[in-house]
């Protein structure tokens, strides 16, 4: 009751001996979830009052609740609150309404953009190979409600303009993610690696060589950026290699083919180990316009397709640099598995705020008329099409000169018409401002944005989980024989009910996880909870080691199934 009305708690997790629980298995993750820093950091930059649930509690919950494949909050109340409440030693977990007004709380007190800063530089801090070469790419959440009217932008998957907001995802060549940043107003990715992320990256990438090593070696490096073709522009590679950051993308319009004899057969080790052979060519190309040289290596398919990258990495070899830009996929791979198991173009939060007035964006007076100068564009360009084919078939065929006359002057006149219709649009859209602040929209032209501040902080715990998962799925591939079940083996472990059984005096906490679908699987849980207790792991709040095992299927003497 004190708790309650805000007077006394947080509540200490208690554990008591405990027989099928529920999803227990869900506990394997927990040394993954803290060594991935769940709760790192969590005291420095959140608060919560008093009351029932600790902040340690709440914050394991959530992540449970997301390795559990509970896509949404409002998908809680359909779930046994007091069998997932044992698996942090209380009671029950929070209501749907209470675990809102937590992240509510949270991210308005609190401040998680920080936390996934520095969540985000401690995990690059760790890994500092993988975090040298660093992949960018968007992903559209669409947005169906009614609150608000957003920008369109284009969604690949739908082959569809639909509204929603733009995420910048920057991950390692594994696929693990950074950070991520959120745009209501898409202004493309250029611009977002101009504003957003670059500054954050020279930052935040560890162990970057000094100033003078850049100046005794013309060719090192700060780190890489890999992006797709969206992002495919010449003077910005030279932009950004004056800075020593190196890029890797797709070449766009490429229209000529090399001879296949320049390829080679390369041996190919891409980021996460995986070894691949390729045909693989290289030249260098020169930009003319910005007088700047960069290497191209080409890619020859079975098919005899060419898949051409280009690169500002003088430095490294073009089988490594051709494994680092194809493993851009891992990425692709990324946001197919996160719409499908974390869910994350869910809404967290229910609501709306203010636009920044200062934010600029495109005109939509300059959208319409260069809208109107495309379309103009295309029809000219087919009615001219028209009249050199009737052109040509005159010259062929002299008596079809007389019979095609009068359609030649009719279509001379009507492209003599869309041409200066055309120059007239062209200085209209020239005199057109392209972008124009917020606050100068018509009215009926302004929207507001979704509440951001929930949804980053959950983002930031899924990233958590999905990193863990990551490392326990690492550790099974080294002694599954089918490597690519690793994750699902380890969806089956989260789902997995277990026994639990404190033992106070010598300071462990029992998890006995049920036996597997199948011995093989039994072999694989018994060698994941070898491995885990020898983290030698604590239950946050609690003197409890952790200890996993898996149950004996063996039946007493003299009992019978």
């Amino acid at each position: 009751m004190l708790a309650a009305c805000g007077q006394s708690g947080p509540a200490e997790p208690v554990f008591e001996p405990q027989r099928d629980v529920a999803s227990a298995g869900v506990l394997l993750a927990l040394p993954g979830l803290l060594v991935n820093g769940l709760l790192k950091y969590c005291d420095e930059n959140f608060r919560l009052s008093k009351g029932y649930y600790a902040l340690e509690s709440l914050m394991m919950i959530l992540a449970f609740v997301v390795l559990l494949r509970i896509k949404s909050l409002e998908k809680v109340r359909y779930c046994d609150t007091g069998e997932l409440g044992r698996l942090v030693g209380l009671d029950r977990i929070p209501e749907v309404k209470t675990l809102r007004r937590k992240i509510e709380h949270l991210s308005k007190s609190g401040d998680p953009q920080r936390w996934e800063k520095q969540l985000a530089t401690y995990w690059m801090e760790q890994d500092p190979d993988l975090a040298g070469t660093l992949y960018v790419d968007g992903h559209v959440r669409v947005y169906h409600g009614s609150q608000t009217q957003l920008p369109k932008r284009y969604v690949s998957r739908e082959k569809l303009c639909l509204r929603g907001i733009t995420d910048w995802w920057v991950n390692d060549g594994t696929g693990q993610p950074f950070f991520v940043v959120s745009e209501v107003i898409n202004a493309g990715m250029l611009a977002v690696l101009q504003d957003k992320i670059m500054p954050r990256l020279l930052q935040d990438v560890p162990h970057q060589p000094g100033q003078e090593q850049l100046d005794a070696h013309p060719y090192l490096y700060r780190f890489g950026i890999v992006f797709d073709r969206e992002g495919y522009s010449p003077a910005f590679m030279k932009q950004l290699w004056q800075q020593r950051i190196a890029c890797y993308t797709y070449r766009k319009y490429v229209s000529d083919k090399w001879p296949e004899s320049e390829f080679t057969h390369q041996k190919v080790v891409m980021p996460g180990g995986e070894g691949l052979n390729m045909n693989l060519a290289e030249r260098g190309i020169y930009y003319e316009k910005e007088k700047f040289w960069v290497r191209e290596i080409r890619k020859l398919t079975d098919s005899g397709h060419q898949t051409a990258l280009i690169t500002t990495d003088y430095y490294t070899g073009m089988a490594q640099t051709g494994g680092r830009m194809f493993a851009r996929w891992s990425q692709e791979n990324f946001f197919k598995y996160m719409m499908e198991h974390y869910g994350i173009d869910r809404l967290i939060q229910y609501g709306v705020e203010k636009m920044d007035e200062t934010v600029k964006l495109v005109n939509p007076v300059y959208r319409h008329l260069d809208s109107q100068v495309r379309s103009s564009r295309a029809t000219l360009s087919r009615k001219t099409r028209i009249y050199g084919e009737l052109i040509l078939e005159a010259e062929i065929n002299e008596q079809a000169v007389a019979r095609y006359a009068e359609k030649k002057s009719a279509l001379r006149e009507e492209i003599e018409a869309l041409t200066k219709d055309l120059e007239v649009l062209k200085e209209e859209r020239k005199q057109t401002a392209k972008h124009v602040l917020y606050a100068d929209l018509p009215e009926a032209e302004q929207f507001k944005k979704l509440k951001s501040s929930g949804k980053q902080f959950v983002d930031t715990i899924k990233m958590i989980a999905y990193r863990a998962e990551t490392a326990m799925a690492q550790i099974v591939k080294g002694f599954m024989l089918k490597k690519d079940e690793a994750r699902a083996f380890i969806r089956q472990i989260c789902m997995t009910d277990a026994d639990m059984q404190p033992d106070h005096q010598a300071g462990i906490l029992h998890i006995r996880l049920h036996t597997m679908t199948n011995p093989r699987n039994n072999v694989y849980a018994e060698k994941l909870c070898q491995v885990l207790n020898d983290s030698e792991t604590v239950f946050p709040g609690t003197n409890l080691r952790l200890v996993y095992s898996l149950v004996s299927n063996q039946f007493p003497a003299g009992q019978e199934v």
